[in-house]
């Protein structure tokens, strides 16, 4: 089977999260918390890090944005700065920001100005092996910052991890014929012409649904949207009492489905789904495989990444490019953004 481009980069997740696991750490100083510095699919990489962290009973932030948080500088956090390209603006300027309060460093890079501060300075980094764009490359970068992580202290040993992670995904990616394929195909056609709106629970389903998201919206350039329970419980369930012409035809809900959940957010889930049931029209359902959360995380993840690329397959836009994203950062870097 042919895949295209895009697949093909998908496809090489697993080879991504076990190249994460053989790599060995840089030397890092023990830290109490961390604050990662990234946008796109570098600050993905910084959540799913977050998220392990968050497991541990340690704390990580990220930021997405300019300069640092107003906290981090009398908090003290180890600063990650994650940037494929090395040439991100926002995390440029929060990179200074960090340096100037005298926060320790760590990069993570394939290149560019960022691996330059690190050769001038002597921080840690990362070197990242993985071909572009940068929101494929999502095992390396996450698998970069969680070993810096665990250099830290603030997870423990991550290789098993990373490599049961690489095997369901390699189990349902399948070489393009695996059933997370069938099931993207299954999820795009019906979502053919609609909006989609991912749901997942806090913790491991929320975070796949922002990166089902953002997938959409770069490789299938289309509109969706995201939302966590149980916060959503009390404000946008409401929303689907209106407008039920828009809500039945032009809208589709895809759950995603943790084992892990917490049990009242699980029932929370099919009280909310079985109150919409007939208001909203319901793509489908997904479920986590695996035993750790960064396989039950990629396991979801992996779904969206080929669904938003049967998505542009469907609408004829070529997955790989960003041309709208590509102009805007071309005008705002004459103006020094």
């Amino acid at each position: 089977m042919t895949l295209n481009p895009m697949s093909q980069l998908i496809a090489g997740l697993p080879a991504q999260l076990r190249w994460a696991a053989d790599l060995e750490p840089p030397r890092v100083a023990p830290a109490a918390e961390a604050l990662v510095l990234g946008m796109g699919g570098s600050a993905f990489a910084g959540s799913v890090a977050a998220l392990v962290a968050e497991a541990a009973g340690r704390r990580a932030t990220v930021h997405r944005s300019y300069g640092i948080p107003p906290w981090a500088a009398a908090a003290g956090p180890l600063v990650a700065a994650v940037s494929y390209s090395g040439g991100t603006r926002e995390t440029l300027d929060g990179v200074e920001a960090a340096r100037a309060a005298g926060l320790r460093l760590a990069m993570v890079t394939a290149g560019g100005r960022l691996a330059e501060l690190a050769v001038e300075h002597g921080y840690p980094m990362v070197a990242i092996e993985a071909p572009p764009p940068p929101r494929s490359a999502v095992g390396c970068l996450a698998g970069a910052v969680l070993r810096i992580f665990e250099a830290a202290g603030l997870v423990s040993l991550q290789s098993a991890g990373l490599r049961e992670a690489a095997e369901v995904v390699e189990r349902l990616v399948g070489g393009g014929e695996g059933p997370a394929v069938a099931l993207a195909n299954d999820l795009a056609e019906a979502l053919d012409h609609r909006v989609a709106v991912i749901y997942g629970a806090e913790g491991v389903g929320a975070l796949a649904a922002y990166r089902w998201k953002t997938q959409i919206n770069e490789n299938g350039k289309a509109i969706a949207y995201c939302s966590m329970l149980p916060e959503l419980d009390h404000n946008e369930v409401e929303a689907w009492s209106t407008y039920p012409g828009i809500s039945r035809d032009r809208i589709g809900v895809v759950w995603l489905r943790d084992s892990a959940d917490d049990a009242r957010l699980s029932r929370r889930a099919e009280v909310t789904r079985d109150l919409l049931a007939g208001r909203v029209s319901m793509a489908g359902e997904v479920h986590a495989q695996g035993e750790g959360i960064l396989a039950r995380l990629f396991s979801l993840a992996v779904v969206g990444d080929l669904l938003s690329v049967a998505l542009a397959e469907r609408a004829g836009v070529d997955p790989m490019t960003v041309d709208v994203i590509a102009s805007l950062k071309g005008r705002l870097a004459g103006e020094g953004l």
